[in-house]
């Protein structure tokens, strides 16, 4: 009898397909460790350091913390209507999209985080298999398994990968910042002009690169943010990934780099923290290091493949931990193929095709309509507000590269949703 209370205790409901009651939320402290565990990663100062190397060091710094506090700011908004409802994301997009057309938003993100799973899952074979020469395939299957066990256990597994997670990263990231700061002068740090002594990308670029590497998450974020007992936890769990985990882990990376300063440094080879510490050449360091990367990015994979597994299972009329088995399995085979190398691409993709599904959102439920339900089976107006923004950022790839274009979708598509909405109210047929 007892393990099978103990079985329950673990693997409780997940309300795929119903709001979160108030009796089964979590207290403030795990929605901390389950926000704070998400972007404290090692692949948060890799883009710090793609940020100081494009940018240097000060105008990378301004980046990010411009780019975080945007982050707080559409995460935290998105957030209270989860927490307000209980509902998941695909519940809430259901209101905006229709009772039908919400599978297209919810399918493309599910889609995008599991591409995030197989990303991550992927770095972590490479780099483990690059710095110990032991097989890649290998590795990513051992990496991908574990991270499908913890988001298996539900979002507690989210919370004790936090409670690990965290403190390592704090811990180690703090060793390696100040470690290579003590190699040179403080000022050399903060006049690092980036790589080869050129600022190559311009601030708009380096917003988008900070927003898009958790904008998809961050637009599910009532996946998480329904468990929290009151809207004020829920933004007090938001900010303290946004902008305090994400800033952290950027800052490791950028002052890693701007402090070594090395000649073409690659982020994504042995420039990192991971490497570095493996640098040191002390053996239980390099354990340490060995096991801190697949928690590390245990988090982050568990994370985005919960989002992915959420949202699939709503879609489905499934079960999330049935989903998490399966796209676990899918992320895994698409890891082995190298995908994690399409990291840039793969940001950029993210910075068009996201930020207006969350800004739509937005707008509705705070603007335009309110509390709505799900009445109709498919909404227009969203999805051609979501077109508007998308081909804007599109035009401002190509022929405004300096502007940064997960502001440019998100902003239009919500002025165009705005318009759309207040047109649809003075006709017969609602938008």
């Amino acid at each position: 009898m007892s393990n099978t209370v103990d079985s329950e205790q673990v693997l409780a409901d997940e309300y795929e397909h119903t709001p979160v009651p108030q009796e089964a939320r979590h207290p403030l402290f795990s929605m901390v460790m389950v926000w704070a565990g998400f972007p404290m990663i090692i692949t948060g100062a890799m883009t710090g350091s793609i940020l100081v190397l494009g940018m240097g060091f000060t105008n990378a710094v301004i980046a990010m913390i411009i780019g975080n506090l945007i982050m707080l700011g559409y995460v935290s908004a998105l957030g209270h209507l989860g927490a307000r409802s209980g509902e998941n994301f695909a519940l809430i997009a259901s209101r905006v999209f229709g009772h039908k057309g919400y599978v297209l938003a919810s399918g493309l993100l599910s889609t995008l985080l599991l591409g995030w799973y197989a990303v991550q899952t992927g770095i972590t074979g490479a780099l483990i298999s690059g710095t110990y020469d032991l097989n890649y395939v290998a590795m990513t299957i051992v990496a991908g398994v574990l991270y499908i066990a913890i988001t298996f256990i539900g979002v507690k597994g989210l919370h004790w990968i936090g409670m690990v997670s965290v403190p390592l990263f704090v811990v180690l990231g703090l060793f390696v910042a100040f470690h290579a700061a003590s190699t040179t002068t403080f000022e050399a740090i903060t006049s690092y002009a980036g790589n080869g002594g050129v600022a190559t990308m311009s601030l708009g670029v380096g917003l988008t690169v900070v927003i898009a590497l958790f904008v998809d998450a961050g637009t599910v974020t009532a996946d998480f943010n329904r468990w929290a007992k009151t809207p004020k936890q829920s933004f007090i769990a938001t900010f303290s990934a946004f902008p305090v985990a994400n800033l952290v882990a950027m800052l490791v990376g950028g002052l890693m780099t701007a402090a070594l300063a090395v000649p073409d440094a690659n982020p994504f080879g042995t420039d990192n923290m991971f490497g570095y510490m493996n640098g040191l050449q002390v053996g239980w360091l390099s354990l340490l290091a060995f096991l801190f990367l697949y928690i590390n990015l245990g988090s982050v994979c568990s994370h985005c493949l919960y989002n992915a597994a959420t949202g699939w299972s709503r879609i489905l009329g499934s079960k999330m931990r049935l989903m998490t088995i399966v796209l676990g399995a899918i992320g895994i085979a698409v890891a082995a193929t190298n995908v994690w190398a399409f990291f840039i691409q793969w940001l950029s993709l993210l910075g068009i095709l996201v930020p207006p599904i969350g800004t739509i959102i937005l707008v509705d439920q705070y603007l335009s309509r309110g509390a709505s339900v799900a009445e109709r089976a498919f909404r227009p107006g969203p999805f051609v507000a979501w077109a508007i923004g998308s081909a804007f950022a599109f035009v401002v790839e190509f022929y405004m590269p300096s502007l940064s274009t997960a502001l440019s979708s998100g902003i239009v598509a919500g002025i165009a949703y705005l318009a759309i909405s207040r047109m649809g109210a003075r006709s017969p047929m609602p938008a």
